[in-house]
């Protein structure tokens, strides 16, 4: 999907490291990430993908490096952490919605706490968004009362309703049926064509190839393609982005 990028860069990463015990899951990952842009983590299982999009919102404390999201330098100091994770809306696999509450309670929770937003400013600006990602009918509804692909879009109308600059997706799809795949990637393209600025975790390579600007493959640790989708797709620069690939389609 061809897009007027913005040379702005809302996300900056040097150096970036991450241990567990005596893995190095993340071993000095550099990326820029321009505003409005679309990028999709892909590579194989333990390549630390999704690692790599939880320390943009300092869900993973870096050992190493560091993260720069719209200016504000990840620490350990609290207030710059809550004011990156105020403006960085997260799309979890298992949806993490709160099962106690309504659709409508869920998505207007965090405005009210975070933002300061009235009840009836939040409720306005939340059936805004159930609508937008076509599940305004089930605002009365709990969580356990719809279905996985329902569940997901609800998901991600509750990041939205934060207005958030950046949208993190960690492989949105890979919890749902194959029949609900499609109704939360057709959300999600529709969040692509608005300019969110998106990083997206996924082995769905359709969407990749549709919506990507960017696809990043990682193994062990680190980048080793960053490169178009096309250019990914038809002639993959190494031999493990080829393996994966062919086992991608054969799947």
């Amino acid at each position: 999907m061809a897009t007027e990028l913005n040379t702005e860069h809302v996300i900056t990463i040097n150096g970036l490291r991450k241990n567990y015990g005596d893995v190095n899951v993340l071993k000095s990952v550099s990326l820029n990430v321009r505003k409005g842009e679309k990028i999709v983590l892909c590579g194989p299982s333990g390549s630390g993908k999704s690692t790599l999009i939880r320390c943009v919102n300092r869900l993973e404390k870096h050992d190493g490096g560091e993260i720069i999201v719209d200016g504000i330098k990840l620490t350990d100091d609290v207030r710059n952490v809550r004011t990156v994770r105020a403006d960085v809306g997260m799309v979890f696999q298992h949806f993490n919605l709160f099962p106690h509450m309504t659709v409508l309670e869920n998505c207007t929770l965090a405005p009210m706490r975070v933002r300061g937003a009235s009840r009836k400013e939040a409720e306005v600006r939340a059936m805004e968004v159930l609508e937008r990602v076509r599940v305004s009918g089930h605002a009365s509804k709990y969580p356990s009362q719809l279905s996985g692909g329902q569940q997901q879009r609800v998901a991600i109308a509750r990041a939205l309703c934060m207005s958030p600059t950046i949208m993190l997706l960690d492989e949105p799809t890979s919890a749902l049926d194959p029949e609900m795949v499609r109704e939360v990637l057709d959300t999600l393209t529709l969040l692509a064509e608005d300019g969110m600025t998106m990083l997206c975790v996924t082995h769905e390579m359709g969407f990749a190839k549709a919506v990507a600007d960017r696809v990043l493959f990682l193994d062990q640790g680190e980048i080793i393609e960053d490169t178009t989708p096309a250019e990914f797709f038809a002639a993959p620069k190494t031999e493990r982005a080829k393996r994966f690939l062919s086992q991608m389609i054969h799947q």
